[in-house]
């Protein structure tokens, strides 16, 4: 099944069609999942009158679910009154609720609170804040809006129906982060996703069960950023789900989040029972850090051991090399022998300082030649390079990677098993780099999906001379090693690369540069990405800038 763009120009009610589409998508794919009330909205709502449709999905779209009926003026639906009669009798709507004094103050203007209030002068020049605040104790007592503000001629509706509308957003997106937004920016051509084919059983939720921990999961992380104390926030975390690899890991990165608020608030027992039973990446880490703040130095000193001897990722073993030292000082061990210093060709400039540019800026300008063109591309070509190349395999069909037509990414880009999922796909990809056929592949599919949406591509930054150049400059070889070593953890090690990157077409070399200005150091993804690129002699420099006039 594909999906059909709506021209929304040409069609008042766009956003309707859009919606009934989405209600359609969902009773084709997730009927056995739904709740009954679900069902027999999705069932119900075709058979309503269009201007009533239009309505309840205008007010769905908007923020909040509290509306005045003046506010609610659009031609293609007339008279909003007349239009939420069908919905009123459907249960979907309320009319005239009644609204607490804080509901009552988000729908009136100031100069209406003053009408409402008979505030004086001296009250009405408080603001709005200020105004509520005074009258909240005399007035807490909810009443209908038509009692609040008798002579105002209109009327409050109260969507009844957006937290299950908002149920359906979630089972079609499989996230809340994405919104009605995404029919109409795709509509009008603004954003452009990749077609992949979808079946009956390309879905993101399996059961019911899954709708109802993400949901819980969903209200632990806005706990948390309400500043909610984190065991009371952990107390609310719903059990592991083993069999739902997505989910499982949601909850870890909550749990590690939690870890975290308990180590700024100093509650080390807390904080480390969490890293203790997480498996989100750094977790162990943050452990041994914890013992350590708690002063568990022999504790600290054990799980680091065991953490040295099978490091989780090149990221762990690098926060392990700063934490084993100081460790084995604190017990008195003996000095561990040091790994080998990368050693990478150094550059050290002097340059004028400018309000209007970036550093990078500065140096890619200062080093630019007719024959020697610099690109400030930091993360962006390395992955545009294995984006284009391994567009099929990213983008490849597989059971519970894709389950609608918005996804910029697979649904599995990070976990695990991403890789192992699609090795025969990534295999017929790498394959090509070992003849010429990678050029065209790669030339191909960005003139191809140009704009397209894709995890590994910025579009804005990059262009077909750019994207030739550095096919004729870098060997094949060394676009492999990069791969591969993203492949290894494609949430990690897509960033840390080289700001600049150099070309000497007429030698057919380059050479990537890190630019870091007065008082900058290198990052630890910085790190690891110089270490591998020196380890496989592929050209790699750091430069390093002082102010001119610092300088003299």
């Amino acid at each position: 099944m594909r999906y059909q763009m709506n021209q929304p120009l040409e069609n008042p009610f766009y956003y309707l069609d859009n919606f009934q589409r989405l209600l359609d998508w969902i009773a084709a794919r997730y009927d056995d999942l739904l709740l009954a009330e679900e069902s027999a909205f999705i069932a119900q709502f075709p058979s309503l009158p269009q201007a009533s449709r239009a309505l309840l999905v205008r007010m769905i779209m908007r923020k909040g679910t509290l509306f005045r009926a003046n506010k609610l003026v659009y031609p293609e639906i007339g008279c909003a009154l007349t239009a939420a009669r069908t919905l009123e009798a459907c249960g979907w709507i309320e009319r005239d609720p009644a609204l607490n004094i804080e509901a009552l103050f988000g729908l009136l203007q100031k100069t209406e609170v003053a009408q409402v209030f008979e505030l004086t002068a001296h009250q009405r020049a408080a603001t709005k804040a200020q105004q509520l605040s005074a009258l909240r104790p005399d007035f807490a007592q909810a009443r209908p809006f038509s009692a609040w503000f008798r002579q105002s001629g209109d009327e409050v509706l109260h969507v009844l129906a957006k937290p299950l509308c908002e149920r359906l957003r979630l089972i079609f997106f499989g996230n809340f982060h994405q919104d009605w937004s995404e029919f109409v920016l795709a509509d009008l051509g603004l954003t452009k996703y990749e077609h992949v084919a979808f079946g009956p059983t390309s879905r993101g939720f399996r059961n019911r069960r899954d709708i109802d921990t993400f949901l819980a999961l969903y209200r632990c992380q806005e706990m948390l950023h309400a500043a909610v104390a984190p065991a009371d926030v952990q107390r609310e975390i719903p059990p592991c789900i083993d069999d739902n690899a997505w989910l499982a890991g949601r909850r870890a990165k909550l749990l590690y989040r939690i870890g975290q608020r308990h180590e700024q608030e100093q509650h080390w027992d807390a904080a480390l029972a969490v890293y203790q039973v997480c498996d989100y990446p750094g977790a162990r880490a943050r452990a041994i850090r914890v013992l350590e703040k708690n002063q568990q130095w022999d504790a600290a000193y054990a799980l680091l051991l065991r953490a040295e001897s099978a490091p989780e990722s090149e990221a762990e073993r690098q926060h392990l090399l700063r934490i084993g030292p100081r460790l084995r000082r604190k017990l008195g061990h003996p000095k561990q022998l040091a790994d080998a210093i990368t050693r990478v060709a150094r550059l050290d400039l002097a340059l004028a300082p400018s309000a209007q540019l970036r550093v990078e800026q500065l140096v890619c300008a200062h080093l630019q030649r007719d024959d020697a063109p610099v690109f400030y591309v930091e993360n962006a070509l390395i992955n545009a390079l294995f984006g284009l190349l391994c567009w099929r395999a990213i983008f490849s069909t597989i059971p519970g990677a894709f389950f609608h037509p918005f996804q910029r990414a697979p649904a599995d880009l990070h976990s695990a098993h991403f890789y192992q999922r699609r090795a025969a796909q990534f295999a017929q990809c790498f394959a090509e780099l070992d003849g010429d056929a990678y050029r065209a592949t790669i030339i191909g599919t960005y003139a191809d999906k140009r704009g397209t949406q894709s995890p590994f591509l910025a579009w804005d930054l990059l262009s077909a001379e750019l994207i030739e150049m550095a096919l004729a400059c870098i060997p094949a070889r060394h676009l492999k090693y990069w791969f591969e070593r993203m492949l290894q953890d494609l949430k990690t090690n897509c960033s840390g690369f080289p700001d600049l990157i150099q070309f000497w077409p007429a030698e057919q070399r380059y050479q990537m540069i890190e630019v870091k200005g007065p008082g900058d150091r290198l990052q630890d993804s910085q790190q690891r990405w110089i270490a591998y690129c020196a380890a496989h002699q592929m050209p790699i420099a750091v430069c390093y800038v002082q102010w001119a006039n610092a300088a003299a």
